[in-house]
């Protein structure tokens, strides 16, 4: 027994395999793969698809901002006593242009989210409400803005 035992270093030793051996755990997917997008990423994609759609008969509309949030404003917010007084919870609205500022349109994403079942029947909802907010900052109707409108 002349030999000691070396005491171990405080530094950390990299590691290289799990607790059962199996090697370090990687991505499930890579990250250019739609599987890692989260689902808000995915919706916000719908509505700019909507959106390049739409801009393509309609060029005025790169001076309006689009927004995607999560859910409405409540009550006392920006929201007015009159929109919540049907009792529906709104898909979209819209915010006119003021002093230095550019109108805006924004679609909700839960309550989109919540009507829908699958991404086809998401697409279709998000760019029917696109459409209709669009319609109603440029103070037209929704088969003007888009004539394919109601048909998906």
């Amino acid at each position: 027994m002349d030999d000691p035992v070396q005491p171990r270093s405080s530094e950390p030793r990299p590691r290289r395999r799990d607790r059962h051996g199996r090697g370090m755990r990687g991505p499930v997917a890579p990250p250019q793969v739609p599987l890692s997008a989260s689902r808000a990423e995915a919706f916000t994609d719908l509505v700019q698809d909507s959106v390049e759609r739409l801009e393509r008969r309609w060029p005025q509309l790169t001076e309006i901002d689009f927004l995607v949030l999560d859910v409405p404003p409540t009550i006392g917010g920006d929201a007015t006593d009159e929109e919540w007084s049907t009792g529906t919870v709104p898909l979209g609205g819209t915010i006119s242009a003021s002093e230095g500022r550019p109108a805006r349109v924004v679609i909700y994403r839960r309550p989109v989210e919540i009507r829908t079942k699958g991404r086809d029947e998401r697409a279709a909802l998000v760019h029917e409400v696109v459409v209709e907010q669009v319609a109603e900052l440029l103070g037209l109707s929704p088969e003007s803005v888009d004539p394919r409108y109601g048909e998906e």
